[in-house]
This record gives C-alpha cells, sequence and structure tokens, in this order.
C-alpha cells in the first residue's frame, strides 16, 4: 500500500526534489505552500503523515502542528533549522512524532518516515487484521465474527479495510472511496452514506449509537480505535 504524504513547506524546490525521490519508492507526496493551505488540505482530504516545516512565514509549523493535534493524532514529522534545538523540543511537546534537520538526505527522510509509520500503525500491511471482534483476511477479502462470515460486497470490504487502516482518523466522505481504492465509483455523499449504512448493518453497529463506524457531521467517518464487538 502507497503512503500519501503531506508536505507542508514553503520552499517548493524541496517539495520537488522530495517528491521525486519519494514517488519510486512507494510514497505520494503532496504539498501546501504554507499552514492555513496545509490545515485546509488535512480537512479535505486524507493522508498518512504530514511532514511540516518549522520556519514558514505567516503561520510558523508550531502553530499550524498545535492547531493539527487539537484535532487529529495523524503522525508528524517536523523540519527545522540545524541546531535550532529550542524548535524541536518545542514541536515534540505540542505533539510532533519526530523531527529532520536541515539540510537532511531525502534516504533519511523517507527512513525516518518508514520508521514512523511502523510505530503508529503497525498492522497497517498486513494480510490478516483483528479488530472489534472480527477477523479480516486482507488477501481472501473475508471478514468473520467468530464462525460467521459477513456477506459483504466488494465496495463495503474496500470502505472497511479503508476505515479500519486510519483507525482513529476521519476519512472526508468525498476521499472515502478513492482512499478505499474505488476511483471507478462515482463519488457524493449520498452515495458513501449509503455503501455505510449497509455496512453498519452488516457489522450489527447500530447507526443510532455506533461503536465502530461513527458519523463526524458534516465531515465524514470514522472506525473508533477501541470499537468493541
Amino acid at each position: 500500500m502507497s503512503l500519501r504524504i503531506l508536505l507542508i513547506d514553503d520552499d517548493v524546490r524541496l517539495y520537488e526534489v522530495l517528491a521525486t525521490y519519494m514517488g519510486p519508492n512507494g510514497v505520494v507526496l503532496e504539498h501546501a505552500a504554507d499552514g492555513p493551505k496545509g490545515l485546509q488540505c488535512l480537512d479535505n482530504n486524507v493522508f498518512d503523515a504530514v511532514l511540516l516545516d518549522v520556519m514558514m512565514p505567516g503561520m510558523d509549523g508550531l502553530e499550524v502542528c498545535r492547531r493539527l493535534r487539537s484535532k487529529s493524532r495523524i503522525p508528524v514529522i517536523m523540519l527545522t533549522a540545524k541546531g535550532d534545538e529550542a524548535d524541536r523540543v518545542v514541536g515534540l511537546e505540542i505533539g510532533a512524532d519526530d523531527y529532520v534537520s536541515k539540510p537532511f538526505s531525502p534516504r533519511e527522510l523517507l527512513a525516518r518516515l518508514r520508521a514512523l509509520m511502523r510505530r503508529a500503525q503497525p498492522e497497517a500491511n498486513a494480510e490478516q487484521l483483528i479488530v472489534a471482534g472480527m477477523e479480516i483476511d486482507i488477501g481472501a477479502r473475508t471478514v468473520r465474527r467468530g464462525s460467521e462470515l459477513l456477506d459483504l460486497t466488494g465496495i463495503e470490504f474496500d470502505i472497511l479495510l479503508a476505515l479500519v487502516r486510519r483507525a482513529g482518523r476521519i476519512v472526508p466522505r468525498e476521499a472515502l472511496l478513492s482512499e478505499a481504492g474505488r476511483g471507478d465509483i462515482a463519488v457524493g455523499d449520498r452515495t458513501v452514506d449509503v455503501h455505510v449504512s449497509h455496512l453498519r448493518k452488516k457489522l450489527g453497529d447500530d447507526p443510532r449509537t455506533p461503536a465502530m463506524i461513527k458519523t463526524v457531521r458534516g465531515i465524514g467517518y470514522v472506525f473508533a480505535k477501541d470499537a468493541q464487538a
């Protein structure tokens, strides 16, 4: 599974260099040139992690990290000036997961990013996932609860897997089918809501008080990290 990463940095040249290196290494890198654009991009799309520059005009990276941490646990690597220990300490204190000092090599950054993703999502590339009393076999594309084999359609399975792989993080409606690898399906709020409604019924998840797939009004859905069967 490719990683989708957002770089928030006003250095366009850095983005070009990193995108050229990371693309062939399984990372889709997108770019936001300043803090407000980065936060807006995160509100409207789904990413696996954020690369966040500290020194940006206007809203700096520390403020972006504060605002991001108030609503999301997405992994964040801060990009700091070499020797700027104060920024690194503050960044870690307000919720950054790691930091890399500039200048750095793309190879080093990619290694740190992969290490962070292994810590944050150790099960993301597993062939079998156990969650909320269910066993999800990715290779066989089946979902079992105990001895019961759930009758999910292909789209329902893809949506469930996309949500489970990002458990605890909101997946916007407009991004859900794309994240599920179903770019062939016309995306609309009603389309997604219908598929999620059918999925909830098959999982036995009460839509009035859902324990697994929760609605975030006006935004999308989130699979609860502490979901119980």
